[in-house]
């Protein structure tokens, strides 16, 4: 019998504590573990590149970086190498970069087939190169990846003091070139680069084989096929429900797995469950698609049949408008509970678009234990002059007369970017840089004598029509004391009354009116 521990996001307790006490270690055994064992795939190429370096090095981790002088390097003037060291995590490749304010042009020697090629970024201010004059082209082979790029906006915007893009092309000859360009429109341009990683990858991970018919295009009738003239750019991979997975931690193809908190959306309490003792089969994909991990932690719905029925799961991803991209979604059905055909039924929603009517984990995998995923491609169109917004992910169960249990499961997502006519290319977050804070002008104030001023003002004229009102009665009014009371009775009541007619004062406040009465509502 499988052993399942679930962890629920709400409601803590002397339980949920120690549960998560038990997860931790088991965690941390299961991640000594993975990292003892061989990994599923070894990489025919496998560079690892710290630019502007003049030794090789070794990263935290134990990775070998090589320094540039063994890689063929086309310039056009001299490149300017200057040492910088970020302030936390691993300084490898961010320690060196090379910077040039003309041209430069890396040439590898690869195989021939699908690779990863990772570009790492610190994106400083070197000396006499300040960090917001770097904007430049990146070309990967016949591929634009990055066009008028500036790293020091995408590292504000991600809020990193270093990262890396990691896009995927197919090689078709034994020579690959990775030219950089800075803005030639822009003063002071200059174009650099810290870390260059080109790992191999099997065949068809994510390029599909010859005899592949492709996979389900959202809300279109033909499927889609990814082909091997068309570049990716890995935007996201997620560990749903579980930790951060680290390069080194990987099937050997050094891809890092984020945590999915900050991409859910639902304020509902999902329920995290944790299998750590499952040795996932990999009889339907293979071992080397996501780590085992990524399989063993999931994100599920709940129990409460009401309340799933009438939400969404959801998470959202922010991406690029005008191009299509490629979603991978990882399953396993690990709990008890489920493993009859039925037992939990759902569908998928992309981009708000059904993209699964009724998606059954076990029906896909055989059974129980077995890891599976499910590829779709969905177009994000460009409404007017937006240039990002969120695709989402949901989950929702399907109807009840289809399903045992009212819920539904995820455990990984991949999305990638696909090249539109060998373009990958985004427009820079729209964020103001640290070295520029934005700052906060207040509305200028009046002078302290124009309140006093208004003030005297209503004063004198006030106590005119006080005098005038009293000569016109003394003059014009009989000067019977009886009838002279009852005017100036009359003459109060209505005065009183005009300054209010509505017998209500509404103040706003924010959001909030407030009511109050006025003594205008007293009668005369």
């Amino acid at each position: 019998m499988i052993n399942l521990t679930k962890r629920y996001v709400s409601q803590p307790n002397k339980l949920s504590v120690l549960t998560l006490f038990l997860f931790t270690f088991l965690h941390t055994l299961t991640i000594a573990s993975a990292d003892a064992s061989p990994k599923p795939y070894t990489p025919h190429d496998n560079i690892a590149l710290n630019c502007g370096s003049t030794t090789n090095t070794t990263d935290l981790s134990g990775r070998s970086w090589i320094s540039d002088n063994t890689i063929y390097l086309g310039q056009s003037s001299k490149v300017s190498v200057i040492s910088t060291s970020p302030t936390e995590g691993d300084p490898i490749p961010y320690t060196t970069a090379l910077l040039s304010p003309s041209q430069f042009t890396f040439s590898f020697t690869v195989t021939p087939g699908p690779k990863f090629i990772r570009l790492h970024f610190h994106p400083a201010s070197y000396r006499a190169f300040n960090r917001s004059n770097a904007f430049f082209d990146v070309h990967i082979g016949g591929y634009t990846v990055l066009s008028n790029f500036s790293a020091a906006l995408k590292a504000d915007d991600l809020k990193l003091e270093v990262f890396y893009s990691e896009f995927c092309i197919y090689a078709d000859e034994e020579k690959l070139n990775i030219l950089f360009n800075p803005n030639p429109n822009m003063p002071d341009s200059y174009a650099f680069i810290n870390g260059i990683e080109i790992v191999s990858m099997p065949n068809n991970l994510y390029y599909p084989s010859d005899d592949d018919t492709g996979f389900k295009f959202v809300n279109q009738v033909n499927p889609y096929r990814i082909l091997k003239n068309q570049a990716l750019e890995s935007l996201y991979r997620v560990n749903i429900g579980g930790s951060s997975i680290s390069p080194t931690q990987d099937t050997g193809m050094y891809r890092s797995w984020s945590e999915d908190g900050e991409y859910v959306t639902n304020g509902r309490p999902s329920v995290l469950p944790v299998n750590l003792i499952i040795s996932p089969s990999f009889s339907v994909i293979p071992n080397y698609s996501a780590p085992v991990p990524v399989y063993r932690t999931a994100r599920t719905m709940g129990t409460n049949k009401t309340v799933n029925e009438n939400y969404r799961l959801t998470w959202e991803f922010r991406v690029d408008s005008g191009f299509t991209y490629y979603v991978r979604l990882h399953f396993c059905e690990f709990q008890v509970e489920i493993t009859e055909l039925g037992d939990r039924v759902f569908q998928i929603y992309i981009d708000n678009i059904v993209a699964e009517h009724q998606a059954d984990v076990v029906s896909w995998a055989g059974g129980n234990g077995v890891p599976v995923y499910r590829d779709y491609a969905v177009m994000i169109g460009r409404a007017g002059n937006e240039m990002k917004r969120n695709l989402s992910i949901a989950l929702h169960p399907a109807p009840a007369w289809r399903t045992r249990y009212s819920d539904a499961i995820l455990n990984g997502v991949e999305i990638f970017k696909l090249s539109n006519e060998g373009n990958l290319a985004g427009p820079n977050p729209q964020t103001i840089p640290i070295s520029s804070p934005k700052i906060f002008v207040p509305p200028p104030r009046r002078p302290k004598y124009n309140l006093r001023t208004t003030f005297l003002t209503v004063i004198g004229v006030v106590s005119s029509f006080v005098v005038v009102s009293a000569l016109y009665i003394l003059i014009f009014r009989p000067k019977s004391r009886g009838e002279g009371s009852s005017s100036w009775s009359q003459l109060s009541c209505k005065d009183y009354s005009s300054m209010d007619g509505s017998g209500k004062v509404y103040s706003s406040v924010g959001n909030h009116s407030k009511d109050t009465t006025s003594v205008a509502d007293n009668k005369c």
